[in-house]
């Protein structure tokens, strides 16, 4: 374990443990040892149990809800329905983003309601809660009630319910369409088709994806009677955001509800919007007077979390003689699933919009999709939220123009970068790059992955009966859009400082690097200093973690909230040093009086202000609330190299080796980068070989369970060589730009790329996710079948 102790000297200090050092996480050792504090860890005096009943059916007509004989059954202390719930007269669950249709409409709203009391719309669908004492109390009297649903047609494909005469999930939604999202110049883009010397078109599934987070949902509600007032802990991405959603579904002010979160064990965006259960056992725990709790179990995962990506596209990219880009579209559909919260259209639409040209030189692109309502779990962010989807999109394109022009692949891409020279850049997009090296990121991507040598590691596999297959992707992301965040430092009695922030730490490892940028800018002992971002009532303020902006926006925070203790910090030091404040500098930790050894360390400052009498206009601490501006959105960017061995009598395909090469600005804890790259790329893993959600034909999920839903394992995750190559940032004081979502962005495209290289052999062009072992071998043979 390395060691934490801060040296005396700052310089020496600041060498081990600044910014750019791989520090290892103040967590680890805890959560190692399995004395991490998550939600189903928490236990209240007097608590009860909640169960949640759904509907088996993905879509029918509510008739009857008979919970009599299960009222009466051992230990159940209440039953609630939607009837019941609906004199409460909450707020119902609905979507705030701006977005809009093509003819400048809002997107359709599709209010939910905690309960459902008219129709269920997907399997899953909570229709009444069971609080009991124990909790197998709860689950059986929810097996004894009584549900009567006349059931509807289902439809569980975006493209298919879309259709006319497919079954409508609202009368106020026609044809299932909520959102018809149109960005781009139509008439430019087809023009530059027109003029186009070749076209490339693909049509490309983007699989639907659970998020099987390591934790599943949890939550712990109470109600306080004589201040009005709600508790619940529950797992988040940020307690301040969740709150404040909270406090509206319950039509309350902010500060009656106070919302805390432990360790989160993942979430990559499932945990970032607030679900029926947790309007469901607030209300338990009012109307009982006792704490309520609600356990997920993982099969009811599966049908309760939000799914991810899920869209059908068609693509194009239009060259000209060169090869180089004169414009690229896409049009198709997304899978919203029942309903409409959080922002499930955003990923589906906008954010794929955002980050289709990448960067690459494309003048010009248009984006057509319809988000579209079906009977299936309702759709959330899932990590990357559009960014992997638009580079999967880009890069599938390039290879397969590559291919049909006759042109390496590698130059078409050298072909196409923007260069250096170009910057800033305004994209196709809309969006301004302001730094970046891609085709020195692209390079260096080459060289640490050996593809020179690939050829002779593609013999080898031939003399063994393998496939071997090698694939080359960039890609670019526009990370969450800019929102406010909180900057609060406070100097505590014991000689700590501790750090209040709005983004939350649900697996990243927010206390090592954010300690290292306040270390780096106060000069303080990083093991001195703690952060705190899990409780409602002291982060005020805060726009959680997504979207790959943690170190930027709490980073820029902590850097503009030191800056004030400085300010504070030099009026006090003069005030005690008996000098001016313009005579006073600041240096690693420590006010000087200018050309004199005479000075004291910002600790010992922090402790004399707490017991002086001092005179007006001197601060009597050097505690620090800030809230920072929005600040705009990086372009972390970077170049993958992905090889894989697929064996041909069974389709089972191994990635037998793995580069990412990334340009993420200033790292502030380069092993922390790493983890998250690794993760990242596994998870893409994971959506490009195995994992899809299924429907059967009725609506009835298939993938309930681990037994049908395959996760990678250990042995699927390669080991991965991780490369730098940094053009930090002009807009946040650090440089960063924001690491967390680039190995999904990075890794998809690269992936089946390199397992249709592999299959080239057989003249495979083209197979949609996941590349399952099955699906491999049916093509192989098929293409067998074919050539015989």
């Amino acid at each position: 374990m390395q060691d934490h102790v801060f040296p005396r000297d700052a310089a020496v200090a600041l060498q081990r443990f600044g910014v750019g050092q791989p520090v290892r996480r103040k967590e680890d050792d805890t959560l190692v040892r399995g004395h991490g504090r998550y939600t189903d860890d928490l236990q209240a005096p007097g608590q009860a149990y909640a169960w949640m009943l759904r509907s088996n059916h993905p879509h029918g007509v509510i008739r009857s809800i008979d919970a009599s004989a299960a009222r009466a059954m051992p230990g159940v202390l209440r039953i609630w329905t939607g009837a019941d719930l609906a004199a409460a007269d909450y707020a119902p669950f609905s979507c705030t983003l701006p977005l809009k249709n093509r003819d400048g409409t809002p997107l359709l709203q599709t209010p939910r309601t905690a309960l459902m009391t008219d129709k269920v719309r997907y399997v899953g669908d909570p229709v009444a809660i069971v609080v009991a004492e124990t909790l197998l109390q709860a689950r059986d009297a929810a097996e004894a009630i009584e549900l009567d649903i006349e059931p509807l047609p289902a439809v569980t494909s975006a493209e298919d319910a879309a259709k006319p005469g497919a079954p409508q999930l609202y009368d106020q939604v026609l044809g299932n369409v909520a959102l018809d999202y149109h960005y781009g110049d139509t008439d430019a883009v087809d023009a530059a088709f027109a003029a186009a010397a070749h076209v490339t078109k693909l049509d490309i599934v983007n699989t639907r994806v659970a998020v099987v987070a390591m934790e599943p949902r949890c939550a712990l509600a109470s109600y306080d009677q004589a201040s009005e007032r709600y508790t619940i802990q529950l797992p988040t991405q940020g307690v301040s955001g969740s709150r404040n959603a909270l406090a509206k579904l319950l039509k309350v002010p902010n500060d009656k509800v106070h919302l805390l979160t432990g360790h989160v064990g993942g979430s990559f965006g499932m945990k970032n919007v607030n679900y029926p259960e947790y309007i469901c056992i607030l209300h338990a725990a009012k109307s009982l007077g006792r704490p309520v709790k609600w356990t997920d179990e993982r099969s009811t995962s599966f049908l309760s979390d939000s799914h991810g990506r899920a869209q059908q596209i068609h693509a194009e990219l239009a060259l000209d003689a060169d090869g180089k880009f004169l414009a690229v579209r896409i049009s198709g559909y997304g899978n919203l699933g029942a309903y409409i919260t959080g922002v499930s259209p955003l990923p589906l639409s906008l954010n794929t919009g955002k980050n289709l040209s990448s960067v690459y030189r494309t003048p010009i692109h248009s984006v057509d999709i319809k988000c579209v309502l079906t009977n299936t779990t309702l759709m959330g962010a899932y990590r990357g939220a559009g960014r992997p989807e638009a580079n999967y999109f880009m890069e599938r394109l390039i290879d397969r123009a590559a291919d049909e022009m006759g042109i390496d692949r590698l130059a078409l891409r050298k072909r196409n970068f923007i260069k250096p020279s170009q910057l800033p850049f305004k994209a196709s997009s809309g969006m301004t790059y302001d730094s970046g090296d891609f085709l020195g990121v692209f390079n260096k991507a080459l060289e640490l992955s050996d593809y020179a040598g690939f050829a002779k590691r593609k013999r080898d596999s031939r003399k063994r009966g393998k496939l071997r297959g090698i694939a080359v992707g960039s890609y670019l992301e526009v990370t969450a859009p800019a929102n406010p965040e909180l900057g609060k430092i406070v100097f505590e009695p014991d000689g700590g400082v501790k750090l209040i922030t709005g983004t939350l730490d649900y697996g990243q490892g927010h206390a090592t690097p954010f300690a290292q940028v306040l270390a780096a800018q106060l000069g303080v002992p990083f093991e001195r200093v703690t952060l705190q971002q899990n409780d409602s009532d002291v982060v005020h303020t805060g726009s959680g973690t997504g979207g790959s902006r943690s170190i930027t926006a709490s980073g820029t925070a902590i850097v503009e909230a030191s800056k004030l203790v400085i300010a504070k910090g030099k009026i006090a030091a003069a005030h005690l040093l008996e000098t001016a404040e313009a005579d006073i500098e600041f240096d690693a930790g420590r006010f000087l009086v200018a050309g004199t050894d005479r000075g004291i360390d910002i600790l010992d400052l922090a402790q004399r202000l707490r017991d002086a009498t001092l005179p007006e206009g001197v601060p009597s601490s050097l505690d620090v609330d800030h809230t920072i501006t929005a600040i705009p959105s990086t372009f972390p960017n970077g170049c993958h190299v992905a090889e894989v061995e697929i064996d041909p009598d069974t389709g089972v395909t191994r990635v037998v080796g793995y580069t990412g090469v990334n340009d993420f600005g200033t790292i502030v804890n380069p092993m922390i980068v790493a983890g998250q790259l690794h993760g990242g790329v596994a998870q893409g893993i994971g959506q490009a070989l195995m994992e899809n959600v299924s429907y059967d034909d009725s609506g009835q999920p298939v993938t309930g369970s681990f037994m049908d839903y395959a996760m990678p394992r250990a042995e699927d995750i390669p080991m991965m060589t991780v490369g730098d190559h940094p053009s930090p940032t002009k807009s946040n004081p650090l440089g960063t730009k924001g690491c967390g979502e680039a190995g999904c962005a990075g890794s998809l495209a690269t992936l089946v790329n390199a397992v249709l290289d592999a299959l080239s052999d057989y003249g495979i062009a083209h197979l949609d996710m996941p590349l399952t072992s099955e699906r491999v071998w049916r093509a192989i043979e098929d293409a067998k079948r074919k050539a015989a």
